[in-house]
C-alpha cells in the first residue's frame, strides 16, 4: 500500500518538534508509518532502511527506552550538546524521510526537522522546568505527561498517513 505524503512540511516541523520533546519517538513514528506505507521514491535511497519492519521495531524499542530513562535522576539535560545533537540528528532523519517519502528533497526536509528539534528542545526544556516549579509536581510526573504528549502527537501523525 502506498500513500502520499500531502503535507511534508508541517510533518517535518512536528517530527522535529517531537524529536525536541524525546529524540527516540521523531524517528520511531516515522519509520512505523514507511513502514507500513512504502514509498517508491525511498526505494533506492540511502533512508530506504526507515521502511523496514525492523527498523520500526528498533526504534519504537529506543524510543520506550528513553521514556523511562528520562525519569531516572541520572538522566542527561537535554540541552547539553551531546543531547543536544542527538535530538538535531534524529528530527533530520524524520524530516528527510518524510520529504524524501513525498518525492521532495530530503536535505530540506532534514533541516526543518533538525531546526524544529533544537527549537522544540529548549521550549520543552524551559517549559517542564518551569512546570515543575510553579506547580510543585515532581519532575518524573510532568515528564510522564510530557511522554502522554508526544504519544499523542504521534498517533495523530500516524493515522493521518
Amino acid at each position: 500500500m502506498s500513500f502520499k505524503i500531502s503535507k511534508p512540511f508541517w510533518q517535518a516541523l512536528s517530527l522535529g518538534a517531537i524529536a525536541g520533546s524525546r529524540s527516540m519517538a521523531a524517528p520511531a513514528i516515522t519509520s512505523h508509518i514507511l513502514s507500513q506505507h512504502k514509498s517508491v521514491a525511498m526505494e533506492h535511497s540511502p533512508l530506504s532502511f526507515m521502511q523496514s519492519d525492523k527498523t520500526a521495531t528498533a526504534f519504537k524499542l529506543l524510543a520506550v527506552a528513553e521514556f523511562v530513562g528520562d525519569k531516572m535522576p541520572t538522566a542527561p539535560n537535554r540541552v547539553a550538546l551531546p543531547a543536544l545533537t542527538g535530538r538535531f540528528l534524529t528530527g533530520a532523519l524524520a524530516g528527510a524521510s518524510v520529504y524524501k517519502a513525498g518525492g521532495g528533497n530530503a536535505a530540506l526536509g532534514a533541516l526543518l526537522g533538525g531546526g524544529a528539534a533544537i527549537l522544540s528542545t529548549f521550549g520543552s526544556f524551559y517549559l517542564r522546568k518551569a512546570t515543575v516549579k510553579s506547580s510543585h509536581i515532581l519532575d518524573p510526573l510532568i515528564g510522564g505527561l510530557e511522554d502522554a504528549l508526544v504519544v499523542g502527537a504521534g498517533t495523530g501523525l500516524a493515522n493521518a498517513a
